[in-house]
């Protein structure tokens, strides 16, 4: 990272594990020794509306707030929101994008319109993006609500400290739920490192 604080922006709509994995994102890095803050903007969440939360983290940090151009990494469980989140992002930034198609019901209202390409104008813009199938990953093991893992599999390699410290933290999180759930757990989680990595050479421009 550019700077002493690292700023993790995460979006997406109701449903998909947004707040959950930002906490377990938060709880990482506090045991590390950061100073933590975060913040979510949910809209009817239990109907699949947005969802963002701003995490940033350091050795001092008095803001939960990520300013337009500042953000390190956005973390899109659905495409069209990171394409609206793109403009938050720092230059020479990253995106770690889920690209299964999720339409939220203001679209299907007919009140916003869905994005034809949403990962190719975000690569038009000079985003680094880097796409996976998220969802398609978590019913391969067995359960879609494995996304929200599979997307923090996905951003363990782009962080200030070791994938073995997120990976303790959301082990520990679903420790009291059986050890079957752990073991689905880490293999979402394996699988969403692996995915990352496996596209990380996509261009960055179409």
């Amino acid at each position: 990272m550019t700077s002493s604080t690292t700023n993790i922006l995460v979006c997406g709509i109701g449903g998909q594990g947004v707040m959950t994995a930002t906490e377990i994102l938060a709880e990482a890095a506090i045991a590390e020794g950061h100073d933590v803050k975060k913040t979510e903007v949910a809209g009817m969440s239990q109907r699949g509306g947005v969802v963002t939360s701003h995490l940033r983290f350091g050795p001092r940090v008095l803001s939960p707030q990520i300013a337009p151009g500042t953000a390190h990494v956005l973390l899109g469980f659905e495409a069209a929101e990171a394409l609206r989140w793109m403009g938050h992002l720092a230059p020479g930034g990253l995106a770690l994008v889920n690209d299964a198609r999720l339409v939220p019901p203001v679209v299907e209202l007919g009140l916003f319109s869905y994005p034809d390409d949403p990962l190719g104008m975000m690569r038009k813009a000079g985003i680094h993006t880097v796409a996976f199938d998220a969802a398609s990953i978590a019913k391969s093991l067995g359960d879609l609500r494995l996304g929200n893992t599979v997307m923090l599999g996905a951003i363990a390699d782009h962080l200030p400290f070791s994938a073995d410290v997120l990976l303790s933290c959301i082990v520990k999180r679903f420790a009291s739920k059986g050890e079957k759930l752990v073991d689905m757990n880490r293999q979402a989680f394996a699988a969403g490192r692996t995915a990352a990595r496996d596209n990380s050479a996509a261009p960055a421009t179409a």
